[in-house]
């Protein structure tokens, strides 16, 4: 990552990552479609409105797993073996912790918050069986995560693509067996999911634990290292707090579309669904942004760092733009997929026009947040996260929605993309004034001979 040219290498990491990412969302695809088609518009509302909440629950410790990914890259730019050592134990020994904590919380609480969210009572138990069965597998979720992100440090997207290929295979077998021969509705597909996700988990923990190099794994030798922990919170901290504070953004907005009925739950249940398609193959520049930048940052390349964010931000716009275009004026195709209902299909199409249209916008913004954190400013992303597209979001809610001429769904949607672009232009302009910091502190070193010397080696 730290020579040669840069767009071909960020493609080749980027794409595995995409279809990595996709394969994960078939996971739950695979749920909405098999209830949606066999179980009915309520299962697929209690599956499919749960997502925004699940968001709000794992995003701190997804956060950390892009810490430990910062870290892990950073460490292999600037070839400090010892510490890329104690960042993977630290990292996997968080990971399960992490994964206990979340189905501690998720099993118990799960009525509750989904109560506070307004679930129509007919959705409610369906809702918070699938989310306490769900929960169950977090730590195999949280453990896949952040071995992958490992993984990622070091430029292999293409190992935990494999590993999700043979458990997106099994989802989808166990999601049929259980749903249309056991009849099990949303808990066999809860059911399912957990399975896979175990399955992914076992993989990329044997894959690292019989890696010969840095980021080899033994598990004996697991525990928290202070300094390695502290790091990798410094970063992961602010970027699972501003991924809690979007998801709190969308479970208000979830909770607002929760009052326009079930037709409607379900309706935009199976558009966001396929709006996450769009995202994460968007998403995966985001990724490849951290982790080139991160290295290169860890190598004292700074001149490479603007054109690596540069050419994320020309990639991120083709793929969220052609994708996004593409999946609304195929809409109503891609709808029937989840529901024969029209008046769910209907209901998805108003999302779509309004959010999947303009999600171009939400990729170019998280490159940025991908370009600070990979230069070590994470607390600063978040407090723009927190001001220019949470705040914003709720506060578009509480004025302009509570209107009665704008009180629409319709006008709800609309708080997705006017977010995106206010935080699009703040993150700019952080960027550039962060990147001054950095200038001053690598191009003094940069600049000696040994050091140049050492960067064309």
């Amino acid at each position: 990552m730290c020579n040669g040219p840069i767009l071909s290498k960020m493609l080749r990491f980027s794409i595995p990552l995409m279809c990595s990412s996709v394969l994960q969302l078939l996971f739950n695809a695979a749920d909405i479609v098999v209830v949606g088609r066999w179980a009915g518009d309520n299962s697929l509302a209690a599956v499919g409105s749960n997502s925004a909440l699940i968001g709000l629950l794992t995003n701190l410790f997804v956060g950390l797993a892009v810490g430990a990914n910062t870290m892990a890259a950073k460490c292999y730019g600037a070839h400090d073996r010892d510490e890329l050592h104690r960042v993977v134990h630290t990292s996997i020994l968080l990971s399960i912790i992490s994964g206990l904590i979340l189905t501690v919380v998720g099993v118990f609480g799960a009525r509750t918050i989904l109560i506070w969210m307004q679930t129509p009572a007919n959705v409610l138990d369906l809702a918070a069986l699938y989310l306490r069965i769900y929960f169950l597998g977090m730590p195999a979720t949280m453990v896949y995560n952040f071995g992958a992100a490992l993984l990622r440090a070091e430029g292999d997207t293409q190992r935990p693509l494999y590993f999700l290929s043979l458990a997106g295979v099994v989802n989808i077998v166990l999601n049929l067996f259980f749903v249309i021969v056991c009849h099990l509705d949303v808990a066999g597909v809860a059911i399912a999911t957990v399975i896979s996700q175990c399955i992914s988990a076992a993989l990329v923990l044997r894959c690292m634990v019989k890696d010969t190099g840095p980021l080899h794994l033994d598990l004996k030798k697991m525990r928290l290292h202070p300094s390695t922990l502290s790091q990798i919170l410094r970063i992961g901290l602010p970027a699972g707090f501003q991924g809690i504070l979007f998801s709190l953004s969308n479970v208000v907005i979830q909770s607002s579309v929760n009052t326009f009925g079930e037709v409607t739950m379900a309706g935009n249940s199976a558009a966001a669904n396929i709006e996450q398609f769009v995202y994460v193959s968007m998403n995966a520049m985001y990724q490849a942004t951290i982790s080139f930048v991160s290295q290169n940052y860890g190598a004292g390349n700074y001149h490479r760092i603007r054109k690596i964010v540069i050419r994320a931000q020309c990639c991120v716009l083709v793929v969220g733009v052609v994708l996004g275009n593409a999946a609304t004026l195929a809409g109503r195709v891609l709808l029937s997929i989840y529901t024969t209902s029209p008046a769910v299909i209907d209901a998805g199409i108003t999302r779509m026009q309004i959010v999947c249209a303009t999600y171009a916008v939400c990729g170019m913004m998280d490159v940025m947040v991908g370009g600070l954190r990979g230069i070590g400013y994470s607390v600063m992303p978040m407090l723009v996260s927190l001001v220019g597209a949470c705040g914003l979001r709720l506060l578009w809610i509480a004025t302009i929605f509570q209107l009665p001429q704008f009180h629409t769904i319709q006008m709800l949607y609309w708080s997705y993309p006017v977010s995106w672009v206010v935080t699009f232009g703040v993150h700019v302009l952080c960027f550039l004034w962060a990147l001054q910091k950095v200038k001053h502190r690598l191009l003094p070193a940069a600049e000696t001979p040994e050091k140049a010397l050492s960067l064309e080696e």
